[in-house]
């Protein structure tokens, strides 16, 4: 269609390789039309037909049957009528150039409600000889994200101020519950995190007994040796906590909006002097060869290295944008896309400068089910 030239022609065209499908073909795909709302799109369409000169009689021509399963048609036909009449709707605005399409193929199943299970692991007081700050602010990072994901079809189970070992504990029994009639996973952490020896994923998050644990050992977890029943579907992590202790404050561009106010009293980082990995730590899982992650997506608030701003009154950037950025585009937008409008949000506040980032190991596009 694209090669026949004018958008009148390429209009023209289409009428015919419908006609081509048998008698009923264009009636039918008029009918689609107007049952999906676009009505407009029709009439436009009938106007093309009725302007262009007689043809002569097509023979009656039937359409070739496939032969798929009658479930799969019909999963078939609404994504192939999208198809039509989004490239209708580009020629009716005058867009030009192909139309770019996403492959169901292409994109995780959403489809089950619950979508999943969300684990979050809100970590706000730690003990004395922890040498760790209380999270001020981090009880309204955790209660916008119980409600966001709730929103978002996931059913949401919270764990506060955990010790290490608590939290490997959670972990564990997450990993190995039967996700078999679920498709994803998510799992948030809110807490103080460092830098740690790594091979897969950088940086780790303190229980509140001081200890750390490796993001790479968390995400190993519910990989497809350890979690059978996830294998295949999406395992998305969100971190809000330091990847090290280095502050940012960025670099000079032209930019014509005001310049945000300088960190005041209110604002806090969960930034923690880097430490050197004691010989009883967890070493084998954090070195070992593991397989290929897969389907795995872990969000980090911060750079590796550099600390995450909290705020007191608000919570943490990270978290407020996340939430602001799924509450406006998660009906419409991939995950990707949306973490990509987080990072330039969080980027742009503040006089000293936070980079969320994330290791992205999908193999499809995700969207939420809204």
């Amino acid at each position: 269609l694209q090669s026949a030239g004018s958008r009148g022609e390429q209009a023209r065209q289409l009428i015919i390789d419908l006609e081509t499908r048998g008698k009923q073909a264009f009636p039918a795909f008029l009918s689609i039309l107007r049952d999906t709302g676009q009505g407009d799109l029709a009439e436009m369409l009938i106007q093309e037909c009725e302007s262009r000169p007689v043809l002569p009689q097509l023979p009656d021509l039937r359409p070739v049957e496939l032969e798929l399963r009658e479930e799969k048609q019909r999963k078939r036909l609404p994504y192939l009528t999208g198809i039509v009449s989004c490239w209708i709707s580009q020629q009716a605005l005058g867009i030009r150039g192909s139309l770019i399409v996403t492959c169901p193929c292409q994109v995780y199943e959403m489809k089950t409600d619950p979508c999943g299970h969300c684990l979050i692991l809100n970590n706000v007081n730690f003990s004395r000889d922890s040498g760790l700050s209380t999270r001020e602010g981090s009880d309204i990072d955790c209660e916008k994200l119980e409600r966001r994901f709730k929103a978002l079809h996931f059913t949401v189970l919270t764990r506060r101020d955990l010790k290490a070992q608590e939290i490997v504990l959670e972990l564990q029994k997450l990993s190995r519950q039967d996700h078999s009639a679920l498709d994803c996973c998510i799992v948030v952490i809110l807490s103080h995190g460092c830098q740690t020896s790594h091979i897969q994923f950088p940086g780790g998050i303190y229980g509140t007994d001081g200890k750390p644990i490796p993001i790479e050992k968390i995400v190993n977890y519910f990989n497809g040796s350890n979690s059978p029943s996830l294998r295949g579907k999406p395992k998305l992590f969100f971190i809000q906590a330091c990847g090290g202790e280095q502050r940012d404050q960025g670099f000079v561009v032209d930019c014509d909006s005001p310049e945000e106010e300088a960190p005041g009293g209110s604002l806090e980082s969960d930034a923690t002097p880097f430490r050197v990995p004691s010989d009883n730590v967890d070493e084998p899982d954090a070195i070992a060869c593991l397989p290929t992650p897969s389907d795995i997506l872990v969000s980090y608030s911060t750079f590796p290295g550099f600390v995450s701003w909290r705020e007191k009154s608000s919570g943490s950037w990270y978290v407020e944008m996340l939430d602001s950025v799924l509450e406006q585009y998660a009906h419409s937008e991939d995950l990707l896309g949306m973490l990509v409008r987080v990072a330039g949000a969080v980027s742009a506040k503040g006089r000293y400068k936070q980079m969320p980032g994330c290791f992205n190991f999908l193999r499809k596009k995700f969207f939420f089910a809204c």
